[in-house]
């Protein structure tokens, strides 16, 4: 039987996860459950678990560093975080960090179940549309002709950021945004901004 924490500041969320897992199969069995990582990683070396699941908006330290912690520890530990986050930032981070695997908090009872029994077979699950974006963010890394400036600034016109607006957001001159977007134009080939912002999206450079 697999030793499962739970890592999740949501008390109600905390429980539900637990009775799920106790109830609905008898491959694993929860040992603890805390609401910081830092209770948790304090009990490591008593509770010894299998598997960590893991929340990464999280009072004091947040569950990305926390998962780096864990897995400097107990490196056998598998690490399956479950979040509300869909952002390629935060799926990258912590599965940077050492998570085996990453699942929204939507996903169903069956697919939590899932998810477990693939950790516990050596695999790394992921949600549809985290998947999606694990794809697309290799696709753009091999394919794009775009820095990473360069994308970023593209996916900020894509949000209807205006120029200063962005200026403001990566910290640089209104002039050097007219830069990249000069040099974003002649990459893609095209002439304009929403041809822009179709041509990286349909090729998945953002």
């Amino acid at each position: 039987m697999k030793k499962i924490i739970i890592v999740e500041d949501n008390k109600d969320v905390q429980e539900a996860f637990q009775l799920l897992i106790e109830t609905q199969t008898s491959n694993y069995e929860v040992v603890n459950a805390y609401g910081t990582c830092e209770d948790a990683i304090n009990n490591l070396e008593v509770d010894l678990p299998d598997i960590v699941l893991m929340d990464i908006d999280l009072p004091g330290m947040n569950g990305i560093e926390g998962t780096r912690n864990i897995r400097q520890t107990l490196p056998r530990t598998d690490i399956l975080i479950i979040s509300v986050h869909e952002n390629s930032q935060y799926v990258f981070d912590a599965l940077c960090a050492g998570a085996t695997g990453y699942i929204t908090k939507n996903s169903n009872h069956t697919q939590l179940l899932r998810a477990l029994d693939e950790v516990s077979a050596g695999g790394a699950p992921m949600s549809t549309q985290i998947a999606k974006l694990v794809v697309k963010s290799f696709r753009r890394e091999s394919e794009s002709p775009l820095t990473n400036r360069e994308t970023d600034v593209l996916n900020l016109l894509a949000e209807g950021k205006s120029y200063m607006d962005i200026a403001d957001q990566i910290s640089v001159s209104k002039d050097t945004v007219k830069f990249h977007i000069k040099n974003i134009y002649l990459k893609l080939q095209v002439s304009n901004k929403i041809e822009a912002v179709t041509k990286a999206k349909s090729e998945g450079f953002i």
